[in-house]
This record gives structure tokens, C-alpha cells and sequence, in this order.
């Protein structure tokens, strides 16, 4: 059934632009700030370091692309009008749903890799910097190409000069299957795959904790700190992004006026507030790196830079235990 007589209230956009301003400005500055201190710390203390901080570091560069379009997101929000062109609209648009799924592929990365140390240590051994980087770019070619179609499903605004952005963007008119065919990738290869193997991973973690790994690594201490740091993984993956994906197949069909008019306005109050969890992410991930990494911040409590490789084989919570290598 087509409800095409819902109305779309000024109330309703009123709540949702106040909402998008006040989380924004919330994450702002410690997003920015946490994000520059993690990418200081991972390249002046761990440059020497084999593995692991690899996809920290490309983590912590997705954040901080995220945050720093947030100043322009907030001057929309608070003041209702775009006045900075179609082309940085298109692209502050573009960046969000970029740094969404790379947060999801690194931090599936980070945990498959601690899972691999405390699973198959050997293998683990033999993986290189070289290898991790050669992950990272191929991840986010995958993501940046995926991404594309998120702004190429926004009407082309040029002939009427709205000065809109964002969530006010139209949408261009697709047929329902290949609307649905979208979706379901999005959904698919965006969420519920790496959903699956972030909970694998944290469960395969926490089942070796009750078995004696013959390996590198055997110790039950190295094995807590993989789980802490798979768990937080897992944490940071379920509080962001599994509410945005749920509700984002029942925003699409209030969009297309497929809900009655009362679930229609539930949807469209409820889908802000999770695109904004899926924007915390880029907040809470340094505070992964904090908590769950013990080198990280005790290293950030000496404000000296350490001038022996000595300190690269102390980083055993921060890249799995291992000693520092030459690739």
C-alpha cells in the first residue's frame, strides 16, 4: 500500500536538523583532538613497529576525515541553508558514508588480526607491514568505489538552486528492484559480513582463553589482552553501526512512502538519531586505543620521544606481543 498522503512536517526536519547540530558539535572537538594525539602517538612511538598499528593508523585517518567536515555540517543544520556549492555538498555527503564502511572493514581488520595471533600465532608471524598496508589500500579502493553510489542516487540540483544538503538531498527516481537490489548489497556486504566476522572472531578469542595454545603466544595474559581488544572492537561495531543498519532499509521504505503515516514519522525521528551513533564512532575509537592498547597510554604520559629501538620491543599489547621485526 502507498501512503502518499503523509505529510512531511517543518516540525519533523526542525527536530532533525537539531539533532544532527547538537551531536555534531558534541564529537567535534574530541574527535578531532583524540584522532590527531592516536595518529602522533602511532607515528612517533610505534614507527618501527611490525604490524598491527597499520590499520590503527588508517582507522584513526577515516575518523579524522569524518571530523573534519563536521564544522560545515553543523553551519547547515543551525542555520537550514547551504551556501557553500553543490560540489563540497556532494562530497561532505560522499565522505560520511567513506568513513562509516572503512571504520567497519579496519576495525574488522584489527580483530581478524588479533584473533590470527592468539589462533595461528606462526601465521601470524608471518604477516608484514608491507602485506597490512597492501590490505589498507585495497580496502579502501573497495569502500570509495562502494561509496559512489550514495551520491549518485541524489538528484542533480543544479537547474533548481536549492540550497539544501545532506538528508534534504532528493532522491533520484530508481525502479523498487533496483532500489532493493542496492539495499540489500548495502546491507549485505556493508553490515551483516563483517558483523558475522567480528563475532566469530571475539568468540574463537574467548574460546581459547580455556585451551593451552601450543605457539608463539601461549600465555593466558597475551590472550586477555587479544579479547579486550577484539571485544572493544566488537563494542564500538554494535553500539555504532547495527542501529544505523537496521533502521536504514525502514528509512528507505518511509522514503518511498511504503509505511503508514504514524510508522513513517517514528522512522524518520528514529533514523537521525542512529546516523549519529554511526557518527560516534570516529569519538570512541580512540578511546579503544586507550584502553585496550597499555603502551599507547603509558607512552602518552612521558613526553619524551624514545631514542632506542628498545621501545619497539616493548609493544606487546599494542601489536600482539611480537618483537620488532624488519619487513
Amino acid at each position: 500500500m502507498n501512503f502518499t498522503n503523509c505529510t512531511y512536517s517543518a516540525e519533523l526536519q526542525t527536530y532533525r536538523h537539531q539533532v544532527y547540530a547538537a551531536v555534531y558539535s558534541v564529537i567535534l572537538a574530541p574527535g578531532l583532538l583524540c584522532n590527531v594525539l592516536a595518529l602522533w602517538v602511532f607515528r612517533v612511538y610505534v614507527r618501527e613497529t611490525k604490524k598491527a598499528v597499520v590499520f590503527m593508523m588508517n582507522l584513526a585517518v577515516a575518523d579524522l576525515l569524518q571530523v573534519l567536515s563536521l564544522p560545515l555540517r553543523i553551519y547547515y543544520y543551525l542555520n537550514d541553508t547551504w551556501p557553500f556549492g553543490r560540489p563540497l555538498c556532494m562530497f561532505c555527503f560522499y565522505l560520511k558514508y567513506v568513513n562509516m564502511y572503512a571504520s567497519i572493514y579496519f576495525l574488522v581488520c584489527i580483530t581478524v588480526r588479533r584473533c590470527n595471533l592468539i589462533m595461528c600465532p606462526l601465521q601470524y608471524q608471518r604477516a608484514t607491514r608491507r602485506g597490512d598496508a597492501c590490505v589498507c589500500v585495497l580496502v579502501w579502493l573497495l569502500v570509495c568505489l562502494g561509496c559512489l553510489a550514495f551520491p549518485l542516487l541524489r538528484s542533480d540540483l543544479a537547474a533548481t538552486e536549492l540550497p539544501v544538503c545532506f538528508s534534504e538531498l532528493p532522491m533520484r527516481s530508481v525502479s523498487i528492484p533496483t532500489a532493493f537490489t542496492l539495499l540489500v548489497m548495502a546491507e549485505l556486504l556493508g553490515f551483516v559480513l563483517p558483523l558475522v566476522l567480528v563475532l566469530a572472531c571475539a568468540c574463537l578469542t574467548a574460546g581459547s582463553l580455556r585451551q593451552v595454545t601450543a605457539g608463539a603466544y601461549p600465555d593466558r595474559g597475551e590472550k586477555r589482552r587479544a579479547l579486550r581488544m577484539v571485544l572493544s572492537c566488537a563494542a564500538v561495531f554494535l553500539v555504532c553501526f547495527a542501529p544505523y543498519h537496521v533502521t536504514m532499509p525502514l528509512d528507505f521504505l518511509a522514503k518511498a512512502k511504503l509505511l503508514s503515516c504514524a510508522s513513517r514519522d517514528l522512522v524518520l525521528r528514529c533514523h537521525p538519531v542512529t546516523l549519529c551513533l554511526a557518527s560516534l564512532n570516529c569519538s570512541l575509537d580512540p578511546l579503544m586505543y586507550y584502553f585496550t592498547t597499555h603502551e599507547f597510554w603509558r607512552r602518552l604520559s612521558k613526553p619524551e620521544v624514545p631514542e632506542s629501538m628498545t621501545f619497539s620491543r616493548r609493544l606487546s599489547c599494542m601489536t600482539g606481543g611480537e618483537e620488532a621485526e624488519e619487513d
